[in-house]
C-alpha cells in the first residue's frame, strides 16, 4: 500500500463520535476520528513499514501519524527521526503514545528518553517521562540501569507538582510503571507515590481522571503481577 492509498482508507473508517471525542481531547485538524481498532486492520496489511511510516508520519494527519507509531520498525528508524517525531507530536495521543511507544522499543530508547525530559517544552519532556515508563515494560530488569531509574523516582518526586501540566500527568505513570514492572524499586515506588499523593492535571472537556499511582501499584501487587513484561510497548 501506499501512503494515499492508507489515507484514503483511514478517510473510510472515519467516525464522527470519535472525532469528537478526540478533540475534546485535543485532537486537531486534519484528522478523519478513526479507532485503533480500524488502524490495526491496515497494520495487518503493511506489517513494520520503516519508509512508509516516515511517508504517514509527515502527513500531518493524526490517525496516519499514530498508525505510523504501530507501523515503525524500531531496528530502522533513527534517534535524529524520532527527535522529528516528538517536535511534531501536536498532542499528547502523539507525545505519549504514539512516539515513546517506538523509541522505548529501539536499542537508544533510554538515552533518548533521559534527553528529552530535559526539555523545556512540554510535549518533548511528556514524551521523554513516557519513554522511560515504556521501557521496563518491555525489557527484563537484568538490562535495566535500576540505579538510573531510582534517581529518576527522586527527580519526580521533587518535581512532580511543580511541572507543567502534561509532564504531571507523564510522571505519575512513571512511578506507576516502575512500580509496577521493576521489582527492586516496586517499594520504593510506593513510598514515592504516598509522598505525591494525588496528582492535579487538567484534563480538558473529558471524564478521565488522573489515577492515584500508590492504589494502582497495590492492585498490581495484589494481582501477583509485578514484574510480568509485555512482548510490545505498541497498543
Amino acid at each position: 500500500m501506499t501512503a494515499s492509498e492508507i489515507l484514503k482508507e483511514l478517510e473510510s473508517y472515519g467516525n464522527e463520535q470519535t472525532k469528537k471525542v478526540l478533540l475534546k481531547h485535543g485532537a486537531k485538524e486534519p484528522f478523519f476520528g478513526v479507532s485503533v481498532a480500524d488502524l490495526k486492520k491496515i497494520l495487518k496489511k503493511t506489517k513494520k513499514n520503516h519508509e512508509l511510516s516516515l511517508e504517514l508520519y509527515n502527513s500531518g494527519n493524526s490517525d496516519a501519524m499514530y498508525l505510523a507509531g504501530l507501523m515503525a520498525d524500531e531496528k530502522k528508524i533513527t534517534e535524529a527521526q524520532l527527535d522529528q517525531w516528538a517536535d511534531k507530536a501536536y498532542w499528547y495521543y502523539l507525545s505519549e503514545y504514539a512516539v515513546p511507544f517506538v523509541a522505548a522499543e529501539t536499542d537508544f530508547g533510554f538515552d533518548l528518553g533521559k534527553k528529552w525530559i530535559k526539555s523545556d517544552l512540554e510535549r518533548i519532556a511528556s514524551a521523554g517521562w513516557a519513554t522511560l515508563s515504556n521501557i521496563p515494560r518491555v525489557k527484563q530488569d537484568d538490562d535495566l540501569d535500576i540505579e538510573a531509574y531510582s534517581s529518576l523516582l527522586n527527580i519526580v518526586e521533587k518535581n512532580i507538582h511543580s511541572s507543567p501540566n502534561r509532564v504531571r500527568y507523564a510522571m505519575n505513570g512513571f512511578v506507576i510503571a516502575v512500580g509496577s514492572y521493576i521489582k527492586d524499586l516496586t517499594a520504593k515506588s510506593i513510598k514515592i507515590a504516598s509522598k505525591i499523593g494525588k496528582v492535579e492535571v487538567y484534563m480538558g472537556d473529558t471524564s478521565c481522571k488522573v489515577p492515584l499511582a500508590k492504589d494502582y501499584i497495590q492492585k498490581v501487587i495484589d494481582m501477583g503481577k509485578v514484574g510480568n513484561k509485555r512482548q510490545s510497548a505498541r497498543c
